[in-house]
């Protein structure tokens, strides 16, 4: 194993979209402060924007200003998230798209020149190309270094106080010593947690990208930092089988949800993210399933439209209607619930930080799916928190440097990837206790078995279970830094979900039906549960911290 030593201005963990519109960024403010992009895939397809998306979902159409759409993330989110974080992303939403198509991204316009909208918060696109547009600008930079197939596995932290991180070259053998000045996480949430719809063989066959294992979270779990809202897990209201996306079809078409008796029932249950979920779960269980989404009827033109969508981003479901020989229009699209994820893209899960998108850790900062506080924030939305945290990962600089890290933290994390790589093999292989991961969590901490349901004992049960595999994933071995990988993926996702047992623990009421279903305390409770369940690790232990919410968009900085 080869070490090499790397210093650097900033450091961006993650090369999606939150990543390289940090770089981008920091590059225009000046092009002296050297930035490093470590990536363990390439970032030209890696992150969620790999395989396209077919809308910016966040974004301030004619009539409507910034307010309105963290009036909406709030309203979505009951009440629990954070307006300060909300309405200075929402703030940036527009400049960002327009950055965007500068760069050479095609957005859809009308005959007048105006983007086509698809609802009052969204604009359609082709966004096949997205990423590689982001990856391409990033590449032309002269201040940016990327290194692709490089996972970073752990923080440099002293006193409170990033210093740099270290990481494994995937492909060359090598340990990376990295220090830095400043560092931005963007490395997005957590998938393959819980056992998904479609296990074994076609596991990877999920909402969100199976590559995605929580890496940034575990990192600041570790590291002490304060994270929040774990226990708004996301559950996605998607298509049978391809789990494809059903709001092209809600808002492109118009479909509504209906059972088996052609009754629409999402009026009943509510139309917030998680209602629209709990609505399809409790009509399979009184009975009324399967589910749909209308689209019988549709137009010829309506059914082309949606092949084509589907192609920008899932394929798979566009391939289902041509195997089936029917169009949309002559057969209705029956709709699942996907496995939990943990996602600060679409939920609140995520670093607790302030406006700046600094997180508790000096000079960390977090943007994207990582940062918690901030739900719906989608494209536009990681692309805004980029900006904002380079921006004050730029400023940060400037008054402190880096400092060495010490020879004997770096000698720990040497000697143990050596141990994973020279150790003999242990009673367990590595996919086989990720495969137990999922079974605990889906049995035990409310996954798609228990109809995303939990109780007290349960989460008890599955935390003694995630310990005792987090034991046994030491005994792990490697025959090559690919699936030496796999293990720190392992261990991310098994800190991932200790933190996850402990805050759908910590609140005592249903807030967000099947996100957070506690059979203990079924009821909204305003009175004594309207706060952020936040948490730290301290000493090996998971400490819950209760939050005040404030409303009005005062900032909630760290020195409240």
């Amino acid at each position: 194993m080869k070490t090499e030593k790397i210093k650097t201005d900033v450091l961006i963990i993650g090369g999606g979209t939150a990543g390289c519109y940090a770089a981008l960024t920091l590059a225009e403010q000046t092009e002296e402060i050297h930035v490093l992009i470590c990536e363990k895939a390439n970032i030209k397809r890696s992150g969620c924007l790999a395989a396209g998306v077919n809308a910016l979902n966040a974004y301030i159409t004619k009539s409507h200003v910034p307010q309105d759409y963290a009036d909406y993330a709030l309203k979505d989110a009951d009440g629990i998230a954070r307006e300060d974080l909300l309405v200075t992303m929402s703030e940036r939403l527009n400049a960002v798209t327009a950055k965007l198509e500068n760069l050479g991204f095609v957005i859809l316009k009308d005959e007048n020149g105006n983007y086509v909208s698809r609802g009052w918060r969204n604009l359609k696109i082709n966004g096949e190309n997205i990423k590689p547009i982001l990856a391409d600008a990033v590449s032309a930079l002269s201040n940016t270094t990327i290194l692709n197939r490089v996972n970073i596995i752990d923080f440099a932290v002293q006193d409170n106080h990033i210093i740099g991180a270290y990481g494994i070259g995937i492909e060359n053998d090598t340990f990376y010593v990295i220090e830095a000045n400043a560092v931005i996480i963007a490395t997005g949430g957590a998938a393959g947690s819980y056992k998904p719809n479609n296990p074994g063989f076609s596991r990877h066959k999920m909402w969100y990208p199976p590559f995605n294992t929580g890496a940034g979270y575990a990192m600041g779990i570790r590291a002490g930092a304060e994270m929040t809202t774990f226990e708004m897990r996301f559950i996605a209201l998607r298509c049978k089988d391809t789990i494809s996306p059903t709001g092209t079809l809600a808002q492109g078409v118009g479909a509504k949800q209906i059972n088996s008796f052609g009754e629409v029932y999402e009026q009943k249950y509510g139309l917030t993210t998680s209602e629209r979920v709990y609505g399809t779960v409790n009509e399979n269980l009184e009975g009324r399933g399967p589910c749909y989404l209308r689209t019988e009827g549709i137009t010829p033109e309506q059914d082309e439209s949606l092949k084509k969508a589907y192609l920008n981003m899932s394929p798979s479901q566009t391939l289902k209607w041509l195997e089936s020989g029917k169009n949309p229009s002559e057969q209705n699209v029956e709709i699942e619930g996907t496995e939990p994820y943990i996602i600060g893209g679409h939920t609140a899960s995520g670093y607790w930080i302030d406006t700046h998108r600094a997180t508790t850790i000096q000079g960390l900062f977090a943007a994207g799916d990582v940062a918690g506080g901030c739900p719906q924030k989608y494209v536009t939305g990681a692309l805004a928190e980029g900006e904002i945290a380079a921006e004050s990962a730029g400023k940060f600089i400037q008054n402190h440097a880096s400092e060495p890290i010490p020879t004997e933290e770096i000698a720990s994390h040497q000697k143990e990837v050596l141990k994973f790589l020279t150790q003999k093999a242990g009673q367990f292989t590595t996919e086989q206790l990720e495969e137990a991961m999922q079974t605990i969590m889906d049995s035990y901490a409310g996954g798609i078995k228990t109809n995303y349901r939990f109780n007290s004992k349960q989460l008890a049960i599955a935390d003694a279970k995630i310990q005792q595999l987090m034991q046994l994933s030491d005994t792990l071995h490697a025959d090559d830094f690919q699936e030496l990988m796999y293990i720190y993926e392992l261990r991310e996702r098994l800190t991932v979900c200790r933190s996850v047992i402990a805050h759908l623990n910590a609140r005592h009421e249903t807030r967000w039906h099947s996100f957070a279903e506690n059979l203990d305390y079924p009821e909204k409770d305003d009175i004594n549960w309207k706060k952020y369940v936040n948490s730290r690790l301290e000493n090996g232990e998971i400490k819950i911290i209760l939050r005040d919410v404030i409303y009005g968009g005062a900032p909630y900085e760290h020195h409240n």
